[in-house]
């Protein structure tokens, strides 16, 4: 029985160093061709000498490179203090709209609550909205209207009012949201139907058609992108 045996591993000895080897050269090809980060799906970051200048205020049209949203102090719908500071390690969605429209703004409230229900659970993604009437839509009013729509988590879709003249440059300086040029007076106004997608370095990431159902899928779908591209990076720390 022990002759036997030793004649049996004898014969698999090569059988058994033929696999290894084939497995250790199966290992070290799919090592070589796995695709890098970079060679994955990655969203664009977006400076403003890469958009559209028609949305790009003339101070800043030139920058190429390390644009990201700076300080801002707003007050949300529960009176709280809303700064950068709220968004540390978050992405988030942004867009300017007014509670007292009837024309588009109900359009993407309705697509901002898909972007809120698809990712009301995740605690990485936030969204942040801001009102383009701060001397109409107080916190009060901003609170009603959260609660109409079904937003019970405040620190999940913030609403912002504030100061008019930082709102107004947010908008056009910082999100490039508006095509308009302005100074944030009295007599000034924004309106645009954009969504922004801002990341965990508060870079931009993408930009959407707030009323159109398509281009919130295609938001969303970018969002998870990101996502992995976070979740990817962790990974291959």
């Amino acid at each position: 029985m022990i002759k036997f045996f030793n004649v049996k591993i004898k014969r698999l000895g090569p059988i058994i160093l033929t696999l290894t080897i084939f497995g250790l050269g199966v290992t070290l090809a799919y090592q070589k061709l796995k695709p890098t980060l970079k060679e994955r799906k990655r969203l664009p970051v977006y400076n403003p000498v890469d958009i559209n200048p028609a949305l790009v205020d003339p101070s800043v049209q030139n920058v190429y490179k390390q644009h990201r949203v700076g300080d801002f102090k707003l007050i949300d719908q529960m009176g709280n203090t809303v700064t950068p500071e709220n968004f540390k390690g978050k992405i988030y969605v942004t867009d300017f709209f007014f509670t007292t429209y009837g024309t588009i703004c109900p359009k993407m409230t309705k697509q901002m609550v898909r972007v809120y229900d698809e990712f009301k659970d995740n605690p990485e993604v936030m969204i942040l909205s801001h009102t383009v009437t701060p001397e109409i839509d107080s916190v009060e009013v901003l609170r009603a209207y959260a609660e109409n729509l079904g937003v019970k988590d405040d620190s999940k879709w913030i609403f912002v009012t504030g100061d008019k003249k930082q709102i107004y440059n947010l908008a056009r300086k910082v999100y490039f949201a508006a095509t308009t040029e302005g100074d944030g007076g009295a007599n000034d106004f924004v309106h645009t139907e954009n969504f922004v997608l801002v990341d965990k370095e508060k870079r931009l990431r993408g930009f959407y058609d707030g009323t159109s159902k398509d281009d919130v899928d295609r938001l969303i779908d970018d969002i998870y992108t990101l996502l992995d591209e976070y979740k990817t990076e962790n990974n291959e720390e």
